[in-house]
């Protein structure tokens, strides 16, 4: 029977070190700074017990154009099976309008919930890590038509509209919270300062993060991946859609292990939004 005592809320910052521990729980590694990020641009629920203790949690992300997200769906061990999973997908669900695209990277515990919802599979993430060593960018080749730059508030706009173009769906709020969360943003221009390509890594309480990339082809990809990752002896995670097979190549070629290859789902709609195939590292599952 479910517990009176376990009811669902709209959560906060002040739940941020609940959360944490609710992520720990289950080896997921969401720190403070991930989690205020969320925060800042989405709404997370979940369930609490009669200690205000936060025992569940699902967050969703709701983007500019008609694009959300739904992301860091727990439920805490000791109250699985009382139907906790589908009251927190049901409030996100309705966090947006109904002719709102949503998307999720589902775990094998979560799927068959996501499916009974309206969720379809449409594609692939390929998640890899680098569990040490530093890895260089190859150098520029002679014919390189562009160089790898930290970015600058000016690159901005030039930045959100690759964005637009590789997800989809136009989401300057994300990428202003990640640019300050990030420890490190790159931009590729052309010789005439065209910007081209664009990539962040942050540090997270294990892994750097590389992503989100956005390159005109793998090579640019490679360059920007190796430039974020300059000088990191630390363990690299990466996240990469399908249909980038030269850039995967690439990863297993140096020294990254693919840890899963878990579905990217869809509800009300029956595919993602039209991209550009430029995008070659999402920024965290979360965020699609």
């Amino acid at each position: 029977m479910k517990s009176t005592t376990h009811r669902l809320h709209s959560l906060s910052v002040a739940d941020i070190p609940d959360l944490m521990a609710l992520s720990d729980s289950v080896g997921w590694d969401y720190d403070e700074a991930e989690i205020r990020t969320i925060l800042s641009i989405g709404k997370v629920f979940g369930h609490k017990d009669d200690g205000d203790r936060v025992v569940s949690s699902a967050a969703i992300i709701a983007y500019e154009d008609r694009l959300a997200t739904v992301g860091m769906v727990i439920v805490h061990e000791s109250c699985r099976g009382r139907g906790y999973g589908r009251d927190l997908m049901q409030a996100c669900l309705a966090a947006v309008p109904g002719d709102t695209t949503i998307m999720l990277i589902a775990t094998a515990d979560g799927e068959p919930l996501y499916k009974s919802l309206g969720f379809a599979t449409v594609e692939r993430i390929h998640k890899f890590v680098r569990p040490g060593g530093k890895l260089a960018a190859p150098p520029l080749p002679p014919t390189a038509t562009h160089q790898i730059v930290p970015m600058s508030e000016a690159d901005f706009a030039s930045v959100a509209l690759l964005d637009q173009q590789a997800l989809g769906s136009r989401r300057e709020h994300f990428l202003q919270a990640r640019m300050r969360q990030a420890a490190t943003c790159l931009v590729a221009k052309t010789e005439s300062g065209t910007t081209v390509g664009y990539g962040f890594a942050i540090q997270g309480p294990v892994n750097l993060i590389a992503g989100p990339i956005v390159a005109q082809d793998a090579d640019m990809a490679i360059q920007l991946l190796g430039k974020l990752t300059e000088n990191h002896p630390g363990q690299v995670r990466i996240d990469v859609p399908d249909g980038q097979p030269a850039f995967l190549a690439f990863l297993e070629q140096n020294g990254f292990q693919k840890a899963s290859h878990p579905p990217v789902m869809v509800a009300n709609a029956d595919r993602l939004p039209p991209r550009a195939g430029t995008y070659f590292a999402i920024g965290a599952q979360i965020y699609g």
